[in-house]
């Protein structure tokens, strides 16, 4: 089988004579995560790993079965309400939750989007240096023990 090489946008994919590439939009599909995925995914994982029901989960949130599992899913999203609801009856923190589905994220767009430095902007990092210092010591393993 002949194989010739073809670019778009810098990138060289190697393509049996003849075959096209996939739409660009149908790559951006896949390409990107979901929010509102990712979010489900952290919530379903944590839930799971407490061995707790969606009904419980659901019940102590105060929001419908069908609507938690369609969050879970990734089929709806969740308001900040509704998120720190959720993360209440869950019993977690809303910054521990975010902060995994965007370590996910960046983790899924290293792999789709390799090109892109994983760096922190420098306003960032000096905000983010001065907070560290005013943090208690012991903050990382309360974090950590939800």
């Amino acid at each position: 089988m002949m194989r010739e090489p073809v670019t778009i946008n810098g990138v060289t994919r190697w393509l049996a004579a003849g075959e096209s590439e996939p739409s660009p939009s149908h790559a951006k599909e896949h390409a990107m995560p979901v929010l509102r995925q990712e979010i489900g995914d952290v919530l379903r994982d944590v839930r799971q790993r407490q061995g707790r029901t969606l009904r419980e989960v659901s019940h102590k949130a105060r929001v419908s079965l069908g609507y938690l599992s369609e969050v879970e899913r990734g089929q709806k999203e969740a308001s900040s309400e509704l998120l720190a609801a959720i993360c209440e009856a869950l019993s977690i923190p809303q910054s521990t939750m975010l902060r995994e589905v965007a370590d996910r994220m960046a983790m899924e767009e290293a792999l789709h989007m390799p090109d892109v430095p994983d760096t922190v902007p420098a306003e960032m990092t000096h905000r983010y240096a001065q907070l560290a210092k005013e943090l208690p010591d012991d903050f990382g393993q309360l974090a950590g023990s939800h």
